[in-house]
């Protein structure tokens, strides 16, 4: 036996294993071909010593915003993959699903952005439509056929006239309840951004007569929409997709509330997976940077934020993903109230998990494995080829050093966006290498612009999407 790639001498993070395994890694035509007992006498075109570093499965981020310039609603340009995907694979992510965001018809417009994000992606990557006008929820048949793209966003805030900021159009929840049913009857799923926008106007009127001037700053920005808005539209959500037999996957959860919420559904039997996102783990309300911590949902309470940090630890949360934003710094300009909401992080969602989890709190390497690679590609349909390393599977590696010591900065960051909210941190853990189907997009920490448009699309089939 012969192969391309021998990574040899580290420690894996295996399926079913409670800690990393010695093993090396045989790797051919870009697939994991051997996992071999340390030292096996192998041939191998190229082989790399990995002594002291941990191979953790690539991280797929199922939640971004890839876009151009200050709009996030999809790629305009191939450099637009190319510089995310590149903050992607610095990060360790080897496949990231953007969300797409439109008003026309997708049956041609996936088609154009897929081309264009293969042009300059550096990983692979696949697509969520966010269904949003009648035409498209008629295409929710089309999409999982056609392009296997099988999992839908819905922005249940998008009523009167709340949607225009992003170009979009009122919704209701009979368009919910119909978006579901389309679902559960394709093998699809639905992933709600869930806001009790009625609610969170009377509380916006009220909070912005008292501050009109935005001093109160996150806490002021929280108040507008407290964690109980979130709650009740996930609650609703989980409640309309139980009914209509459609699984979903709640995005960006931010609060203790909103968690035991969708917990409760699924003690009732709703198929619910709960996603959260570094930044709802390591800033609150109390963060001094203000608007530059403008996110919806917003920045909470430390005691949200400890409640989250829980249900990583005791599995109750499934995935981490980013909720990356990439317009940059200018766009927090205004104060609070004009501040664009979002924030990047790609480049910073593993390392603040090896940091602030496994070093600081005790997770497990197996459990961050489960967290963004495995679990994510368990939901999103994607594990068929990703989320593990397994004979047969995609050779997607983010190896990492979880004792290394090292200080974000700003001219670090490699996103658009130009910032980070991180910059100034001590993280203890670092992505070394990143390998995309056996091809190394980031080697010693550096970057390899030959992989430039070696990302390719990836088609997803939901297996536990047919009705229970």
């Amino acid at each position: 036996m012969s192969c391309d790639l021998l990574l040899a001498g580290a420690t894996v993070v295996l399926p079913g294993a409670s800690e990393p395994v010695a093993c090396d890694i045989a790797v051919t035509d870009g697939r994991i071909a051997a996992l071999l007992a340390p030292s096996t006498d192998l041939a191998a075109r190229e082989r790399v010593s990995l002594s002291g570093l941990v191979v953790l499965p690539g991280a797929i981020d199922a939640h971004l915003h890839l876009g151009h310039g200050k709009d996030i609603s999809r790629p305009r340009v191939p450099g637009d993959a190319d510089q995310e995907s590149a903050a992607a694979a610095a990060g360790g992510i080897t496949c990231f699903i953007p969300y797409l965001m439109a008003t026309e018809p997708f049956g041609t417009l996936l088609g154009d952005v897929i081309a264009v994000t293969e042009a300059g992606a550096r990983i692979d990557f696949g697509y969520h439509p966010i269904i949003s006008t009648e035409a498209q929820l008629a295409e929710v048949e089309a999409c999982i056929r056609d392009w296997g793209a099988p999992s839908f966003k819905i922005f249940m805030n998008n009523r009167g006239g709340e949607g225009r900021r992003l170009g979009l159009p009122d919704i209701d929840d009979g368009f919910l309840l119909r978006l579901c049913e389309a679902a559960a009857a394709h093998g699809g799923m639905v992933c709600p951004h869930p806001e009790t926008i009625e609610m969170a106007w009377v509380l916006r009127e009220r909070v912005m007569r008292d501050d009109p001037e935005g001093i109160g700053g996150l806490a002021s920005w929280n108040a507008t929409r407290p964690p109980f808005v979130e709650a009740d539209a996930v609650q609703r959500a989980a409640y309309v997709a139980r009914i209509s037999g459609a699984p979903l996957y709640v995005v960006h959860t931010s609060s203790a509330e909103a968690l035991h919420a969708a917990l409760r559904q699924r003690a009732a039997g709703a198929r619910v997976f709960v996603e959260t996102c570094p930044h709802y783990l390591t800033h609150d309300i109390t963060w001094p940077a203000g608007a530059i911590g403008k996110i919806n949902p917003p920045l909470r309470e430390p005691s949200d934020r400890e409640a989250l940090w829980r249900g990583l630890l005791d599995g109750s949360i499934d995935t981490v993903a980013t909720d990356h934003v990439h317009r940059d710094i200018t766009s927090k300009d205004g104060g609070i109230w004009a501040a664009s909401p979002g924030c990047p992080g790609m480049e910073t969602m593993l390392p603040i998990l090896l940091s602030e989890g496994h070093a600081k709190r005790g997770l497990s390497l197996p459990r961050i494995a489960a967290l963004t690679a495995s679990n994510p590609a368990h939901a999103m349909g994607l594990e068929h080829a990703k989320g593990a390393i397994a004979p047969g599977m995609d050779a997607d590696f983010a190896i990492v050093d979880p004792a290394a010591r090292w200080t974000v900065t700003r001219e670090g960051v490699r996103s658009s966006a130009g910032y980070s909210i991180y910059e100034g941190w001590d993280l203890t853990g670092r992505v070394v290498h990143t390998l995309v189907r056996g091809r190394f997009v980031l080697r010693e920490g550096l970057l390899d612009d030959a992989a430039v448009a070696t990302g390719r699309y990836v088609r997803r089939r939901i297996r536990h999407a047919a009705r229970a």
